[in-house]
């Protein structure tokens, strides 16, 4: 690849690609941008419906030689890939220091119906989350407690903001994620296949310990989170079965979101697997 020509920063398709920037541009051309190896790495991985995510890969040379792997993989996966000079790279990316890998992939997420029809037993509902970062990274957090789907309502942030691309660190690609989706209906849609839907508010009258405590959450279950600066509506936590707190046993003041819902979602991950029959743990091991 060092040896190929360099794509001209006046080329149509770095002008397309630095249009994705814009939410306008990406929901007109259902695409989005992947930047930095791993996000691009878990782009060529990703097969939705069977067809390659990863649709146009930019490589400086530099990270076309660093990582000959992903830039390989994305050829054999059909990507067109484009040598650029590192300012061309600038352009595209929406970072301050790039990584010299931005990519350009398709659209993934899922219909709600078909994440309801695969009966999901742990879901992370974004129910009024603005900010792309923590979106991204509740996104990240539900991942790694193994839950089988997140929910964006239509009043939360694009799922395909850069930000929130980036900040989700490759999860958007592991687990089914569904947009747009009023609250309402999605409420009502888990609740219809026997999901307990748990708001999760500093102000719930619930608390995180005594649900523990009194063995209700090892079934499925859907966690609601809201706005970090004000949390949730008061017509949204009408809809849950609880309104649950995360304790706070020492003095701070409160969690962020990403926090919160990590513990919330680990919570109910352990409680599932002890449900299930997770294997018992003797005394000292």
């Amino acid at each position: 690849m060092s040896a190929a020509e360099l794509i001209s920063p006046r080329s149509p398709r770095v002008a397309a690609a630095k249009r994705l920037a814009r939410r306008n541009f990406r929901g007109k051309e259902r695409r989005f941008l992947a930047e930095g190896p791993q996000a691009v790495r878990e782009a060529v991985r990703y097969r939705g419906g069977g067809e390659g995510t990863l649709v146009e890969l930019f490589a400086t040379v530099e990270a076309a030689e660093r990582y000959a792997d992903i830039v390989a993989d994305a050829q054999a996966a059909g990507a067109r890939v484009h040598l650029a000079a590192d300012e061309v790279i600038g352009e595209i990316s929406t970072t301050v220091t790039p990584q010299g890998l931005v990519g350009v992939c398709r659209f993934l997420d899922t219909d709600f119906d078909d994440i309801l029809a695969a009966r999901p037993r742990l879901v992370a509902v974004l129910a009024h989350v603005r900010d792309p970062g923590n979106a991204g990274t509740v996104l990240r957090c539900a991942d790694a407690a193994g839950a089988d789907a997140v929910i964006l309502t239509d009043a939360s942030v694009d799922l395909y903001n850069p930000k929130a691309v980036r900040a989700s660190v490759g999860s958007l690609f592991h687990l089914p994620v569904a947009v747009g989706v009023p609250v309402d209906r999605a409420v009502q849609g888990l609740k219809d296949a026997g999901v307990r839907i748990l708001a999760a508010d500093g102000a719930g009258e619930h608390d995180l310990d005594t649900e523990l405590d009194h063995g209700t959450m090892g079934g499925p279950t859907a966690w609601v989170f809201g706005n970090e600066a004000w949390g949730l509506p008061e017509e949204t936590r009408a809809l849950a079965d609880a309104v649950v707190r995360v304790p706070i046993h020492g003095k701070a003041e409160s969690l962020n979101l990403a926090t919160a819902a990590a513990v919330c979602l680990y919570a109910s991950a352990r409680a599932q697997r002890a449900a299930g029959g997770c294997r018992a743990t003797a005394p000292g091991q």
